[in-house]
């Protein structure tokens, strides 16, 4: 029997993106991003990829969350073309990124989840490209109060629970939990596979079901627990000294002599 997965999607600005597009606005406490076009987040998309092979092997019904203001349908498309059946989206006008943080993020992901029927497995990326967070995915398995399983390279579903390869600075380990079940999937899993033109004309007839906060019957203001103080960018000092000597033995032994000064070596 097949199982139901939702994968959570969150649209970024392009990570390949130049350090020079995104500026700090000191004021409004926040990062902007001129000229760069949003993408899923690559770990959401590395989610996806990990459900689309249990889809493969196993037998599944993949939906595409995603939430935000503004969201590229473009965007949602080609990601839904991959592999993926159905797309739920909340696009409002207050689900600005930068003012949710992790918390209000996963309560309106739970609230919408809620909306989307039963599932079995929930994927998520193992955090986001554009603020690092990693929060997102164990705060929602909680809300759901289900278990939650991080840093997965490889998902499989076996007798009804999940089996994953979850990632560890020096190898892996073998983690099992009961469905229903929520996983944060980490790059090991591989790049999401592109679609094919004709995959992507065909994703245009997908369900796609679109979803405002009234909907959800929460708001966002309110939800959110972290409160950025500050934000300003980091000062950078450069300074470049040269090492001279007589001999290349000089200059080698001055060079160590200021590596040790500096406390680098």
């Amino acid at each position: 029997m097949a199982i139901n997965i939702i994968v959570c999607a969150k649209q970024v600005p392009d990570p390949e993106g130049p350090p020079s597009s995104f500026e700090i606005n000191a004021e409004e406490r926040r990062v902007t991003a001129r000229g760069i076009p949003p993408v899923i987040n690559p770990f959401d998309e590395n989610a996806l990829e990990a459900a689309i092979r249990i889809k493969e092997t196993s037998g599944a019904n993949i939906t595409l969350l995603s939430l935000g203001k503004g969201l590229s349908k473009a965007v949602i498309l080609k990601a839904v073309a991959a592999g993926a059946d159905a797309s739920l989206l909340v696009d409002a006008e207050a689900l600005d990124a930068a003012l949710l943080d992790p918390f209000a993020t996963a309560r309106l992901l739970a609230a919408a989840i809620g909306k989307a029927g039963p599932f079995d497995l929930i994927l998520c990326g193992r955090q986001a490209a554009d603020t690092n967070a990693g929060m997102v995915g164990l705060g929602l398995a909680q809300l759901l109060g289900i278990p939650a399983i991080t840093l997965a390279q490889k998902v499989e579903i076996a007798d009804g629970r999940v089996v994953v390869e979850r990632v560890l600075p020096d190898g892996y380990e073998v983690v099992e939990a009961p469905l229903p079940a929520l996983v944060t999937v980490s790059g090991e899993v591989g790049d999401l596979r592109y679609p094919s033109l004709q995959a992507i004309k065909a994703g245009k007839a997908l369900p796609q079901t679109v979803l405002g906060l009234a909907d959800l019957g929460v708001e966002p203001a309110g939800l959110g627990r972290v409160e950025t103080v500050r934000l300003t960018a980091p000062s950078r000092e450069r300074r470049c000294t040269l090492v001279e000597g007589d001999t290349p033995e000089e200059a080698g032994r001055k060079l160590a002599q200021l590596l040790r000064q500096e406390k680098v070596i």
